[in-house]
Order: structure tokens, then C-alpha cells, then sequence
């Protein structure tokens, strides 16, 4: 009778595990096998090892059953967690690329700018050289025609600088300083250099898990950061591959001196 009672309970357990799984009922073949099994155990005889070797192994097969269809849910909702995670590292670093191609146009403007910058320099020079020379030509020739004109008792021509006070040597030198004088590049904002960095640790860890596979690694080349984009590139990289900045060493190495034969 105990023996019954055991069987029982390990079959309510099974239903019980069934219907948290989502199952409304046992298939007919388990039903059928159930009855057979509880006829042995009631039989004057009592119920025979076998019988109670299917049910634990029957009651055991439907916990991990219900276990498995949990990890199962689990994995599929992982996997989907997994491909949003995907999708919104790819706009971050579509986001990202956007930005660094608005810097490359940037720097090839500021490039052009550059050009253009230094060529009306070198005109202004040449131009400031001329008015210069013209300026050295006409003051003794002016102080020659006040001498001729003392004589002849007329008076005086008034000076360039009377006349007009841009015409005068303090003026072209103080000009030369100005146009010789390159416009300082303004500083990144702190909140696009963090969000560049940000990117840039983002992608060197999305590299790094997909090199994880690797057996042996190589050794990466010297590197440094861009002072426009603060993209790694190689050290000895004259151009920034990215935003196409011209890249300019912090510490420049002095010409050397050539000894005195």
C-alpha cells in the first residue's frame, strides 16, 4: 500500500511539471503505461522493481524536459537581446564614421584654406617689398625737389605721411607682422573629444572579442592619436587617414648643425 501511495504522488509530481510546462495532459500512451503501472502496484503480489524504475526514470526525463524548454526560452531571449545589442553598435559606429567624414571635408577645407592662406601671403610680400622699394626711391628724390625748391623761394612739398598716414615705414612693418602671423586652430570641445574616445575604445573592444580566436598575435605597430579626430593612426603617418588632417609632430627634431671645416 505504501508502495502505491509512493507511485501516487510521483505521478501528480509529473502533472504538476507537465502543466508548468504547458501541456494539458499526458499523451495517451503515457496514460495508458500509467495505468498498467499502478494495476501492478495494487496486484496481491506488490508492485515489481521495474514499475518503480520507469516511474524515477519517467518523473526524472520530465524534470529535465521542463528545465531544457526553460533554457531553451532563456537562450532564444538572449539571442535576441544579442541582435538589438548588434544593431546599435553598428548605428553607433555609422554615427561615428558620419562624423569622422564631416572632420576629413572639415580639414580638406582648412587645407585649401592653407593654400590659399600662404599664397596672399607670399602676393603681400611681394606687393610690400615693392611699396618698399618705392617709398626708399621717393624720399630722397622728394628731399632733392624741397632743396631746388628753398632755392627758388617756394616752399616746401608736404610728406607722403601728411598727405596720407598709412604711407609710412611704421605702417608696412606693422602690417608684415600681421600677415605674417598664422591663425591658432581652435581646441576640439571636450564633449565631441570624449564622445570621439568613446568610439574609439568602443571599437578597439569590438576588435579585440573578435580576435579573441586568435592563437598568436602580432605585435601592433607604434601608434598615436590624431590631434583632429583623436583616431589612432600609425606614429610615422604624415596624413590622418580618416579626416585627412595634416599630422604634426609634438616634439619636431632640430636640423643639425653642420661643423665649421
Amino acid at each position: 500500500m505504501a508502495d502505491e501511495q509512493e507511485i501516487m504522488c510521483k505521478l501528480e509530481s509529473i502533472k504538476e511539471i507537465s502543466s508548468s510546462t504547458n501541456m494539458c495532459s499526458f499523451p495517451s500512451i503515457f496514460t495508458t503505461q500509467w495505468l498498467h503501472l499502478i494495476s501492478l502496484s495494487s496486484s496481491p503480489t506488490g508492485p515489481s522493481c521495474p514499475s518503480l524504475l520507469v516511474v524515477n526514470k519517467t518523473l526524472q526525463m520530465e524534470k529535465i524536459k521542463a528545465r531544457l524548454k526553460a533554457e531553451f526560452e532563456a537562450l532564444e531571449s538572449e539571442e535576441r537581446h544579442l541582435k538589438e545589442y548588434k544593431q546599435e553598435m553598428d548605428l553607433l559606429l555609422q554615427e561615428k564614421m558620419a562624423h569622422v567624414e564631416e572632420l576629413r571635408l572639415i580639414h580638406a577645407d582648412i587645407n585649401v584654406m592653407e593654400n590659399t592662406i600662404k599664397q596672399s601671403e607670399n602676393d603681400l610680400n611681394k606687393l610690400l617689398e615693392s611699396t618698399r622699394r618705392l617709398h626708399d626711391e621717393y624720399k630722397p628724390l622728394k628731399e632733392h625737389v624741397d632743396a631746388l625748391r628753398m632755392t627758388l623761394g617756394l616752399q616746401r612739398l608736404p610728406d607722403l605721411c601728411e598727405e596720407e598716414e598709412k604711407l609710412s615705414l611704421d605702417y608696412f612693418e606693422k602690417q608684415k607682422a600681421e600677415w605674417q602671423t598664422e591663425p591658432q586652430e581652435p581646441p576640439i570641445p571636450e564633449s565631441l573629444a570624449a564622445a570621439a574616445a568613446a568610439a574609439q575604445q568602443l571599437q578597439v573592444a569590438r576588435k579585440q572579442d573578435t580576435r579573441q580566436t586568435a592563437t598568436f598575435r602580432q605585435q601592433p605597430p607604434p601608434m598615436k592619436a590624431c590631434l583632429s579626430c583623436h583616431q589612432q593612426i600609425h606614429r610615422n603617418a604624415p596624413i590622418c587617414p580618416l579626416c585627412k588632417a595634416k599630422s604634426r609632430s609634438r616634439n619636431p627634431k632640430k636640423p643639425k648643425r653642420k661643423q665649421d671645416e
